[in-house]
């Protein structure tokens, strides 16, 4: 057995999991679509208009379409907003999605340009912005931003970077994969942030936990030719019915539980200032997320993480991400349904008693 195989052994062993919503099983998954579900064909009718008027609604736009990935909703409305303004420029974080874990798709499939902004261990700024001379096509930015453990500008400077790609005649995109997270982070609305973009991306396996899938919302023209190169690239499926019925119905169970998330992370940061071998990324939590940087040898760590799987039950993660000190582990914590049944204190005395404090 590959240590991979014996880690999802042993995870599925667990009956407690620290972050987020605990371990989904395929029954799990297969419950969160209702019997009565009402098929599409090829994406059109049934549950899957139903979704998009859900997201029309919730966001305020005009329209929005279900797609089966984010990787192609995002690479298809960036394609809609360049070929708009005939430029090819998407300005975007370095740590953006599409710059880090989808191969160069954007340039590769859709003749895009990506042009970073900014320092990679921080958030861009409008300083950051205004450096650039060239005419962009779209400004992306993601809310919150993940790899910086969920940080995001504060609001006047949000609504400062957008103003600045609509002088310039650009879109401005956001990527909301965790908008439900972002807007409890900021105490609005998700129809409040989203009225600062032209279009928005929104995922429904991560924070809300359905099956994979996702939406974009904005304009009516937009939308449609997004839903014409969504055929193109191969995601109008015969049916697509299973997880848009799943995200309707997760939707509906969680999206009211994100201020309750933001509030117990939040208390799980300061319970954990008590715990010396811990730092909390932010601090507070700007968002129902954070990164936690343990200061612990790696091996020590898993060894650790991997006892207290078998011993207890309680999934932990026994492989953290490594920094550039060898000493320091880096581990991201999402506060979901699983987590509301640790208290703060119960969190902090697990990575207490990890990291060796």
């Amino acid at each position: 057995m590959t240590e991979q195989a014996e880690l999802a052994a042993l995870r599925d062993k667990c009956t407690r999991f620290v972050s987020g919503h605990g371990r989904p099983t395929a029954a799990s998954m297969l419950a969160t679509i209702p019997p009565g579900t009402v098929l599409d064909t090829y994406g059109e009718g049934g549950v899957v208009a139903d979704l998009e008027a859900e997201i029309s609604r919730i966001l305020a736009k005009p329209a929005a379409v279900f797609l089966p990935s984010g990787v192609m909703a995002q690479q298809a409305v960036l394609r809609v907003h360049a070929d708009a303004r005939q430029r090819r420029t998407v300005v975007f974080h370095p740590m953006c999605h599409l710059e880090q874990h989808e191969e160069q798709a954007y340039q590769r499939l859709h003749g895009l340009i990506g042009r970073p902004a900014g320092g990679r261990d921080r958030l861009i700024t409008l300083a950051d912005l205004t450096a650039i001379a060239e005419p962009p096509a779209v400004l992306l930015l993601e809310l919150p931003q993940r790899d910086l453990g969920g940080q995001q500008p504060a609001w006047d400077d949000l609504a400062g970077q957008v103003s600045w790609a609509r002088e310039r005649g650009a879109a401005a995109h956001l990527d909301g994969a965790r908008l439900w997270e972002s807007a409890a982070g900021y105490g609005r609305s998700p129809a409040e942030v989203s009225a600062l973009f032209d279009t928005v991306y929104v995922s429904f396996y991560k924070g809300i936990g359905a099956l994979a899938g996702c939406c974009v919302a904005g304009p009516e023209d937009v939308i449609a030719e997004v839903r014409e190169w969504r055929r193109r690239m191969g995601g109008t499926l015969y049916g697509l019915w299973p997880a848009a019925a799943s995200a309707l119905s997760c939707l509906a169970k969680r999206l009211p539980s994100f201020p309750g998330y933001l509030e117990h992370a939040r208390a799980i940061a300061a319970a954990l200032a008590s715990v010396p071998s811990v730092t909390v990324i932010p601090d507070p939590p700007q968002a129902p997320m954070m990164h936690l940087l343990l200061t612990a040898d790696r091996g020590a760590y898993a060894r650790a993480a991997r006892q207290l799987a078998t011993s207890s039950g309680i999934w932990t993660s026994p492989e953290p991400m490594a920094t550039a000190d060898p000493n320091v582990q880096r581990l991201e914590l999402s506060v979901g349904d699983a987590t509301l049944a640790f208290t703060p204190d119960e969190i902090a005395g697990i990575f207490a008693g990890l990291t060796g404090s």
